[in-house]
Parts: C-alpha cells; sequence; structure tokens
C-alpha cells in the first residue's frame, strides 16, 4: 500500500508585486509518507511558512505538482481544497489563533462546528486531558499562558482526527519551557498516536529532534551545510 500522503514535484511559488517578483518556494520535490515527523528548517524569509501552507493546501503553486492522499490538487478550486483540509489535516499556528470569548472547551469544539461534524463535547474534554489541561478548561484565553494557549490549539487541531497536523513555528511565541512541553506533546502524537506531523522552526535544538529535516534556502531545499542555520 502506497503510504505516500504529500508529493510535491518541481513546485515553486512567484508573488508578483508592482515592484518586483519574488520567488518564495523554488523548484521544490518532496515526499511526505505516514507516520513521519519532518522539520522544515531555514533562516527568516528562507520560505518556510509558504512551503508549509502549500503543503497544507492554504495557498496556491504557481508551476509543479502537488498530490494529496494520492489526488492531484494543483489546479482545485478553493471549494475543493476546503473539503481536502477540513477532512485531512489540522493546523496549529505561532500566534494561536484563538477564539478569546470562548473557553479552552469551546474552543476545541469549534472545528466540528464548521465542519457540521455532530457534537464532539467527550472527545474534545478527552483531547484537553491528553494535552495536560482537563483542570482549566472552563478558561477563556485570556486566563491561559502562552504555553496553555498553544496546548488548546494542538487539542483543537486534533479534533477531527486529521491525518496530517501542520504547526507553524508552535514554539515561536512561547518560553524554553512551555516551548519544550508543545515539543514534547507533539513528538507523542508522533511516536505514540502514528500522526502524520509536519511543522517549520527556527529552533535548531527542537527541530534536530524531527524524524527528518527539510532545510530552506531562499526558497529551494538545501543541504544542511548550505542552509545559514550552521554557517
Amino acid at each position: 500500500m502506497d503510504d505516500i500522503l504529500i508529493k510535491a514535484e518541481n513546485i515553486s511559488k512567484v508573488y508578483r508585486l508592482p515592484a518586483e517578483v519574488i520567488r518564495a518556494v523554488r523548484d521544490v520535490d518532496l515526499e511526505i509518507r505516514a507516520g513521519e515527523f519532518i522539520a522544515i528548517m531555514g533562516p527568516s524569509g528562507s520560505g518556510k511558512t509558504t512551503l508549509l501552507d502549500i503543503l497544507g493546501c492554504l495557498d496556491r503553486i504557481s508551476s509543479g505538482k502537488l498530490g494529496i492522499l494520492g489526488r492531484d490538487v494543483s489546479r482545485l478550486k478553493e471549494s475543493s481544497l476546503v473539503g481536502i483540509r477540513r477532512g485531512n489535516m489540522g493546523f496549529v499556528f505561532q500566534d494561536f489563533l484563538l477564539i478569546p470569548t470562548l473557553t479552552a472547551l469551546e474552543n476545541v469544539e469549534l472545528p466540528l462546528l464548521f465542519a457540521r461534524l455532530p457534537s464532539g463535547r467527550r472527545k474534545a474534554i478527552g483531547l484537553l486531558q491528553k494535552v495536560g489541561l482537563g483542570h482549566r478548561m472552563g478558561h477563556l484565553p485570556k486566563q491561559l499562558s502562552g504555553g496553555e494557549r498553544q496546548r488548546v490549539a494542538i487539542a483543537r487541531a486534533l479534533v477531527t482526527s486529521p491525518k496530517i497536523l501542520f504547526a507553524d513555528e508552535p514554539t515561536g511565541n512561547l518560553d524554553t519551557k512551555s516551548g519544550d512541553q508543545v515539543f514534547h506533546i507533539l513528538k507523542g502524537l508522533n511516536q505514540k498516536d502514528g500522526l502524520t506531523i509536519v511543522l517549520t522552526t527556527h529552533n535548531n535544538k527542537l527541530g534536530s529532534q524531527a524524524g527528518r529535516v527539510v532545510y530552506l534556502k531562499d526558497g529551494s531545499v538545501v543541504p544542511r551545510e548550505e542552509s545559514s542555520l550552521y554557517a
């Protein structure tokens, strides 16, 4: 059985501005298999977030071919991409993106409402317990620390049972201890639950713990020694 979840073939992303043309991603080839834990690393401006957004169907490629779960999504309409994301992908962002007027539990339940899935309060409670926040379910985001907010965001990303979890700089706004805790949760989801995880990070210590590291420089995949992170 083919276990390739994502296959990018010679993909590029070009932004055409009035004064310049920016090639954010350049001719990238990448395969992501079920159960992998991949860190995309590189200096600021290297194209990490753009590549993650493309792989997660949040942005479109300018050229090349992108396959998700065996389906060519390169030219699909946004309505079709929404269905692919909703049924297969979870997302965690650097800024948490929690709804400030909803409790932790309500934030976790929210994707079920958008996806028109049956109420999953029991599942949401279980996920908050899984990330160590069973005692904080009734708290608003402003009553939580940064690390706790990110753990709520992880639980929210998991509530629809995604095949792939994408995380864009998930520890970028956290102190060292909180960042380590969040990364430990992600590693556990991969190693114990077999969840496929793709994340971006500029943290060498954390990124090096991933099963595979993809290094970017100026939008291109490069060997580690050329990535500017270790120059």
